[in-house]
């Protein structure tokens, strides 16, 4: 029930990976990649699915060899999102893979050898109306810029990223999107900040290798949400050593915070504390492991006192403000006459949970039309 975000994002070009749009205005897209082998074709499609049905818009899959390439044709016949292919140096990789359907071919024409080779791979992209990602990351910059440098630093990983893009704009190619990732936070945000300002197309942001789930997740809401507090990014990928679905968990609720994008609920729950009424802990654990599959936008404030809990729930969709044997109840900030019964909350809430969601999506679309 807050208002929109305050967040003016930067200006960009508008590409699109499949049907999903990237740029230029464009909701930010959330992204994970398989960690399934890709000759494993069965749990790599199922492993994608489950990613899509956690709420991803895009999907990268690692394609290592002409083998995995012929594995891609398969799992992208048995799906509907869009998918990445990962490539390194090998361009025939590229051509087979955009021949297969790929979405988006996340390569570095810096990295496949001679011109023709670079040439052949951006052709057959612009043909089939491909893009190409370009990702640089900080654990694997160039020899040259390593002595040149000394240590990976926002200058060196600018340097790089520009380097291919001068190949695609010297190849009248402007479809990409550009990526400098580095798993320290001030160097992929330094790096990010240079790049916004030396070119027009999307930027994906990701804090690499940022490590297990409860790490990596601090350290991605960290790095990413300064970089979308100014604006700054276009699509993102929460890189966890977890499973892929946690990452487009994460990715969400991080764009939620800033409430840039939201998906599923907004729970606003407190720590607790001597003064609640009921177990703020064990209800908010059984309210989110019940209402995950609700992907409706809505907030829900759990309070176990009166302190903050009427504050909180004014300003949420439905608010639980605690009180002695039977709970205060709020729906779209209103105080309800029905009361929550403290020895049967979990039930209770999540009954008015799905009532709320119902009714809201019952209510007909509004129709917007745009004059010009």
């Amino acid at each position: 029930m807050f208002s929109e975000s305050p967040i003016k994002r930067r200006k960009s070009t508008r590409i699109y990976v499949g049907d999903v749009p990237i740029g230029d205005g464009a909701p930010i897209a959330v992204q994970s990649m398989t960690n399934t082998n890709t000759m494993d074709i069965d749990a790599t499609v199922a492993q994608i699915r489950a990613i899509q049905d956690a709420g991803a818009d895009i999907v990268r899959v690692s394609v290592p060899t002409m083998d995995a390439a012929e594995a891609f044709k398969s799992i992208k016949e048995q799906v509907d999102i869009p998918l990445v292919t990962d490539i390194h140096f090998d361009y025939r990789i590229a051509l087979k893979v955009a021949q297969y359907g790929a979405d988006c071919l996340r390569i570095n024409p810096g990295n496949i050898g001679s011109e023709d080779r670079i040439r052949a791979v951006v052709d057959a992209a612009g043909e089939r109306n491909i893009p190409i990602r370009i990702g640089v990351n900080g654990g694997s910059l160039e020899r040259d810029l390593q002595e040149k440098y000394g240590e990976p630093t926002p200058e060196a990983l600018l340097e790089s990223a520009m380097r291919h893009v001068e190949i695609l704009q010297r190849l009248n190619f402007d479809q990409f999107k550009v990526s400098v990732k580095a798993s320290d936070v001030f160097l992929a945000v330094g790096a990010y900040r240079l790049l916004a300002k030396e070119i027009d197309q999307p930027l994906h942001l990701g804090i690499t290798e940022a490590g297990g789930f409860r790490s990596g997740s601090v350290k991605s809401a960290v790095g990413l949400g300064m970089l979308l507090a100014e604006g700054i990014g276009d699509t993102l990928r929460v890189s966890l050593a977890a499973d892929p679905v946690q990452e487009i968990k994460v990715g969400f609720d991080i764009l939620k915070s800033l409430r840039i994008r939201s998906r599923d609920i907004n729970f606003i729950a407190c720590p607790s504390c001597s003064r609640q009424e009921f177990d703020v802990v064990n209800t908010m654990n059984q309210l989110e492991e019940r209402l995950e599959d609700i992907i409706e936008p809505i907030s829900v404030s759990v309070i176990g006192c009166v302190v903050n809990g009427p504050g909180e729930a004014l300003v949420s969709d439905i608010g639980l403000a605690g009180a002695n044997r039977r709970s205060g109840l709020y729906i779209n900030g209103e105080r309800q006459k029905m009361r929550i019964d403290n020895d049967n909350i979990v039930e209770q809430l999540e009954e008015q949970v799905r009532d709320f969601v119902a009714k809201k999506q019952a209510q007909p679309a509004i129709d917007i039309k745009i004059v010009e």
